[in-house]
């Protein structure tokens, strides 16, 4: 039978995940034609935000490649605008001209940016975010601007903002309603997540209407004005005021489009226009009983049915969905699902842990959960989001109903009980990827049936955790449940390193030390690199390998570094910078308090704190202002802290048996030789280290990435501790007598991981990794070893220097232009 033409109008999410239905239907039912406006395959658009901020590349976010349209029989047009369908001819045309026939007809259009009728909006520097180029413009724009202004206080213009942020922006948000995110949390969520994301650098406007965007005399904005009279600066306006359904072709080729506010192509539920059977339209650009849908897991769903009446089974019906939102906004973990306002017959079941970060609020209707809002701590998302849908009547475990699924579910008669892994208890019907519609029996059966032994592989087969990630973990879960001890955690040992290459931290560090790479042009030519330049994953790393394996023979690029270490102080969410200079083990003298009280006067320091790690922190300083502080800090002796890099930063000490009574050992001294023969010292990340002078450990000693104790007899040296957002008690290591074992013993280790250690890898990892009786085989058993280690270290730092005085012998101090911010 001769194949039918179905053509596709949409290269995004929604159409090609009908078509991936498709094929696995019927998979010789149609010659396929893909129109898509953007030039590249389909991507994940969810995932532009992390492209914004540095964290993937866009080759990371594709989803089906250029390869997947040939290998399936797809004829793609990337780039092309379809401007009329013909329903009459059956026939689309595109902007260039190129028409094609079609006896099926999927419309996937998506949705459009929201920009309201503010004047100004046409100007250069007002941007949309929704696609690729939004996002390098966006980029772009960051890396040659200061001030930027996002409209919207949603997910998106969350995301945005924070995306900018952490490329070195300064940014305001603007949002016309009371709180922010309105739309999947209550006030009190919502009011948790903006105390956060101000503590992060996010400056807030709420209830503000925006008049105006003005320009400057080049005619690019440069502000925006509120109808209450305020101007904020900005080079970048981003509109994040939400989106509308792209009907416009649809309703230009004769279409149901509706009427008032509910615009889209009307579809009934085997997603059919309305108007024409044999076009078919799902995604954002549809309406459906009344309402259209911007979350990924309702788009899905249509797919899933529309596949199923493309293929002439015409079983399957669409009935509109029930939708919750689980998201990790910059890092915070939030979800909503459900009706959580309030009203007289609802009734509230609420935790609210303002200093631990938690909050629960579960909204029922008789003795059913009708909505959920939860912050910080989304464990239980699912499972009250499986209750919402079942209409389950929770009257047994009303009073424990805060405690969670692992308590809940026992009571309700699901296996498991409290403490055992959360995957082993879900029931088989219970859905695990929201997105995707995927519930955990149909993973347990692709793993068993596929033999799947890796979380890539599930995503592949299965679609869970391949949208949003939220449910990564779960997955991971419910894949190592399944198969036992023959997972193995995705780790760097295996995962490329970014989206330039396909080799992994560990080949490519293997690859400079054993062919003797000095150089990154060297290494991309010899591992052949997608790229030509790298990109601010790759860089920063290999230029961290090559100065760890060849100290004296590799240069370091000042390019390939983050704009901190280039500017070697921490710039701050103002855009001025701190200046912390060393204090070695935490000891000054008057001189030196005298030379920072001096600076801080001469160049206007608005805030001088004293920092955990016993040092003080000069805050607010100008840019152009760096070379000069720090030229009357060294005349006065003093050096830079390296509060900034992947480098030694503290050692920190109690005052020890020099004044204490209960002090054992001279815990100041030791501090001061390890922090003066650490000086300068690159790491794969930053290193603290501490010396406490007795078993009381008044320096913290016990979560440093080294930590040594004074005893009696000598001093306990502990590894691999961690004080950060995830904190690492560190673990025992061995027992030593004299100041020089300390010094050798503690050299030895750091030499090891800063040989073997991934970039951005904190010691805590790096120990979980190899494992302490490793550590042990090699600084403890191999004593020769040890004192090989120790030696190459003291050999790489030989010629430390100050940074800003090397930076003054070498050349005048230029403008800092990062290739990538930190969080």
């Amino acid at each position: 039978m001769k194949k039918q033409k179905l053509v596709l109008i949409g290269n995004g999410m929604a159409g090609v995940r009908t078509l991936e239905e498709l094929l696995k239907l019927a998979p010789d039912a149609y010659e396929i034609t893909v129109f898509g406006s953007e030039p590249y395959g389909n991507y994940n658009r969810i995932l532009l935000s992390p492209v914004l901020a540095g964290e993937m590349s866009v080759p990371e976010i594709m989803l089906n490649d250029l390869e997947w349209y040939k290998n399936n029989g797809i004829t793609l047009h990337a780039g092309k605008q379809v401007t009329k369908v013909d329903r009459v001819r059956k026939l689309v045309t595109t902007d260039d001209g190129t028409q094609v026939n079609y006896d099926r007809l999927l419309i996937a259009t998506g949705s459009t940016p929201f920009i309201p009728p503010i004047p100004g909006r046409d100007l250069p520097g007002v941007l949309g975010y929704r696609d690729i180029a939004d996002t390098e413009a966006m980029i772009n724009a960051a890396e040659n601007y200061k001030h930027a202004v996002v409209i919207g206080a949603g997910l998106l213009g969350l995301e945005a903002a924070n995306g900018l942020m952490l490329r070195g922006m300064n940014v305001t948000i603007i949002h016309l309603g009371d709180w922010i995110m309105e739309r999947q949390l209550d006030k009190t969520a919502a009011d948790m997540l903006q105390v956060s994301l101000e503590a992060r650098g996010m400056k807030f406007l709420l209830s503000k209407n925006t008049e105006a965007l003005q320009a400057s005399p080049n005619g690019r904005v440069s502000s925006v004005r509120l109808k209450d009279g305020i101007e904020i600066p900005s080079d970048l306006v981003v509109v994040a005021a939400g989106i509308r359904p792209n009907y416009a072709l649809a309703e230009s080729a004769g279409l149901y489009c509706g009427s008032g506010r509910v615009r889209g192509i009307h579809v009934s539920d085997t997603l059919q226009t309305v108007t024409d059977p044999s076009i078919y339209a799902v995604g954002e650009c549809v309406v459906h009983r009344g309402t259209a849908y911007g979350l990924v897991a309702p788009l899905f769903e249509q797919a899933k049915v529309c596949a199923n009446h493309l293929a002439r089974f015409g079983i399957a019906q669409y009935k509109g969905s029930v939708t919750s939102t689980k998201l990790k906004v910059t890092g915070i973990d939030v979800f909503s699902a459900g009706d959580f306002g309030s009203s007289e017959d609802t009734e509230d079941i609420v935790l609210f842990d303002r200093q631990g970060g938690r909050y629960k609020r579960i909204v029922l209707r008789q003795n059913r959960v009708v909505g959920a809002v939860l912050y910080g701590d989304t464990t239980d998302g699912s499972w009250l989001f499986q209750l919402l849908k079942d209409g389950q009547d929770i009257s047994e475990i009303r009073d424990q109903l805060l405690f969670g699924s692992s308590f809940g579910s026992s009571h309700l008669g699901d296996a498991g009980h409290t403490g055992e892994n959360r995957a082993s208890t879900m029931p088989d019907t219970a859905e695990v990827c929201g997105c995707n519609g995927v519930c955990k029996g149909t993973i347990v059966k692709s793993i068993k049936e596929n033999g799947l032994f890796t979380i890539d592989e599930v995503k592949k087969h299965t679609k869970a955790a391949s949208s949003c990630g939220s449910c990564t973990g779960l997955v991971e879960q419910i894949l190592a449940s399944t198969i036992g001890g023959a997972y193995t955690p995705a780790s760097k040992d295996s995962k490329p390193m970014c989206g330039c290459t396909d080799f992994s931290h560990k080949v490519i560090r293997q690859a400079i030390t054993e062919q003797h790479l000095t150089t990154k042009e060297a290494v991309f030519e010899f591992l052949e690199w997608h790229t030509p330049n790298g990109c601010d994953k790759c860089r920063p790393a290999i230029n961290y390998y090559l100065i760890s394996s060849f100290p004296h023979e590799a240069k370091d690029d000042p390019q390939s570094r983050f704009i901190n270490e280039r500017a070697h102080a921490n710039i701050q969410k103002d855009g001025t910078f701190s200046v912390v200079p060393r204090m070695w083990g935490g000891l000054t003298t008057p001189s030196e308090l005298r030379a920072i009280a001096d600076a801080a006067e001469k160049y206007d320091v608005p805030t001088v704190k004293v920092t955990g790690g016993q040092r003080i922190d000069l805050l607010g300083i100008r840019k152009e202002n760096l070379p000069g502080i720090w030229a009357d800090l060294n005349a006065a002796g003093m050096v830079s802290g390296h509060a900034y890099g992947k480098s030694i930063r503290t050692v920190k000490t109690c005052v020890g048996a020099e004044h204490c009574r209960f002090g054992t050992q001279h815990s100041m001294d030791t501090g001061i030789q390890l922090e003066k023969m650490l000086f300068d010292m690159y790491a794969p990340h930053k290193v603290k280290l501490a010396v406490s002078g007795c078993p009381r450990n008044c320096a913290e000693s016990g979560i440093k990435d080294v930590g040594i104790i004074g005893v009696e007899s000598g001093f306990e040296l502990y590894i691999g501790g961690n004080g950060g957002i995830k904190t690492e008690v560190a673990q025992f290591l061995c027992k030593v007598t004299t100041n020089e074992e300390v010094k050798e013993y503690t050299g030895a280790f750091l030499q090891l991981y800063r040989e073997e250690g991934w970039y951005l890898e904190r010691t805590s990892h790096y120990l979980e990794r190899v494992g302490m009786s490793y550590i042990k085989t090699h600084i403890l058993e191999d004593s020769e070893g040890r004192k090989a280690l120790y030696e190459r270290l003291l050999d790489s730092l030989r010629d430390a220097r100050d940074p800003w005085e090397a930076m003054r012998d070498a050349q005048p101090v230029k403008q800092f232009i990062p290739i990538a911010v930190e969080a």
